[in-house]
């Protein structure tokens, strides 16, 4: 059997090929230039154009379906994003969606980032007229969710705007910070462009929605796909309040503990359109990971109930052993008040390994220096471990504990006593 291929197929769409040439020729003939490049899972490694030359709509494109559209940023070297091709089949691994890729590389191939910057609106207006085609063959507003990298947060924002925020869904990775921070709302990507809108800064500095390590955001999204890491993340007024155990109540978020950082954070719509009802409109929340791929990092919240003045100024550490003997040594959040205050002490810790099979751990007091007593001896009524990663898995406690100060003692876990109401 022989394949033929038919005259009137289009070959693949490739991204604009650019060079630092392009950077230098922009400095005196600058030029724009917008392609759509279209993937579905009918034609996952070949992109086809949204729209055929007669205007009507590639057959391949189905309008009930959600629709991603990926922006990138500024590209000064004029390179092809690297994490770009990944990205489009992590998308169309996770969901049959259509996936549009927005190339506006000649456009954001300048040395002059101004001209980049004025340049975004120009492709928002285009994506618009493209988006109202769109919707005359039947599609939908709410079905799109645009992921914008940079420069391609905020052209995803003006697009936003001229639908009157009616888009189903916005996602700003790493927005960029010049001609944009502390610039009013018109001028920039935000909450109210979209039903709704999260945003990863991996820059410590300037506005934080969620805060993690610098130049991750891309990298961080793609992952919350490709792997099983519930990169969990915690509401907080600041970052020094997270640092310090401050913002560790997931209980609000019911069973489905705290907000889950990258594409699963639509899972969390609804319960923070509930937490905003005559709150802030905007939640910013804050989390850390790990230094290398898959950036994962498992959260646990330590419980401990002390009778009134037992427990004097100090602070507590704790290790975790598994059924097999494996221990793993726990990264801890600043106490905020001597435990003198408190007659329930929360204790925030993260581990870079995930502990499903927990048989025991490790606690240890230790005083403050200038109260320290070899011979004194100090009440726990009750502690419980609870994985705040995994909320579905049941707490472990123990109950009636002695402790001796500098002393680490291993208790065994076990399955919490229900309340008495």
């Amino acid at each position: 059997m022989c394949w033929v291929k038919s005259e009137n197929e289009r070959p693949c769409l490739e991204f604009s090929h650019l060079s630092i040439k392009d950077s230098f020729r922009d400095l005196f003939i600058p030029r724009i230039e917008i392609i759509l490049m279209m993937y579905t899972r009918n034609n996952l490694n070949c992109a086809k154009p949204l729209f055929e030359h007669n205007n009507s709509l590639n057959v391949n494109f189905n309008t009930q379906k959600k629709t991603v559209w990926l922006i990138h940023g500024y590209r000064p070297m004029g390179s092809i994003p690297s994490w770009l091709q990944n990205f489009v089949s992590i998308l169309l691994n996770e969901e049959d969606m259509n996936v549009i890729v927005v190339d506006w590389n000649r456009g954001a191939t300048t040395f002059i980032y101004d001209r980049a910057v004025k340049n975004t609106r120009k492709v928002a207006v285009s994506l618009s007229g493209h988006i109202k085609n769109l919707l005359k063959h039947g599609a939908s507003l709410d079905n799109f969710h645009f992921i914008g990298m940079s420069l391609g947060a905020h052209i995803s924002g003006f697009v936003g705007k001229i639908f009157n925020g009616q888009l189903g869904r916005i996602t700003g990775l790493d927005p960029a910070g010049p001609k944009f921070s502390r610039k009013p709302p018109y001028r920039r990507l935000d909450y109210t462009d979209a039903k709704f809108v999260d945003v990863i800064h991996s820059n410590a500095n300037g506005i934080k929605f969620i805060k993690c390590n610098h130049e991750r955001a891309v990298h961080l999204f793609m992952a919350s796909l490709e792997t099983n890491c519930n990169f969990i993340s915690f509401p907080c007024h600041s970052y020094k309040d997270y640092k310090t155990s401050l913002c560790v109540d997931c209980d609000s978020f019911k069973e489905k503990s705290c907000p889950w950082l990258g594409y699963q954070a639509k899972l969390f719509k609804d319960v923070l359109k509930e937490r905003i009802k005559g709150g802030p409109v905007r939640t910013t929340v804050f989390l850390d990971t790990s230094g290398i791929y898959p950036f994962c990092t498992y959260y646990f919240i330590l419980s401990i109930t002390v009778p009134d003045k037992t427990v004097m100024d100090g602070f507590f550490s704790f290790k975790l052993l598994n059924q097999l003997g494996m221990i793993e040594e726990a990264r801890f959040y600043k106490k905020n008040k001597p435990l003198c205050k408190l007659q329930e002490i929360k204790i925030l810790a993260q581990f870079y390994n995930d502990f499903a099979n927990i048989s025991s751990i490790g606690l240890t007091y230790f005083q403050s220096s200038n109260m320290e007593c070899s011979t004194c001896t100090y009440k726990i009524q009750s502690l419980m471990l609870k994985s705040l990663t995994y909320p579905e898995r049941p707490p472990l406690c123990r109950y009636n504990i002695v402790l001796k100060e500098k002393e680490e003692v291993f208790l065994y876990l076990n399955a919490c006593t229900p309340k008495k109401t």
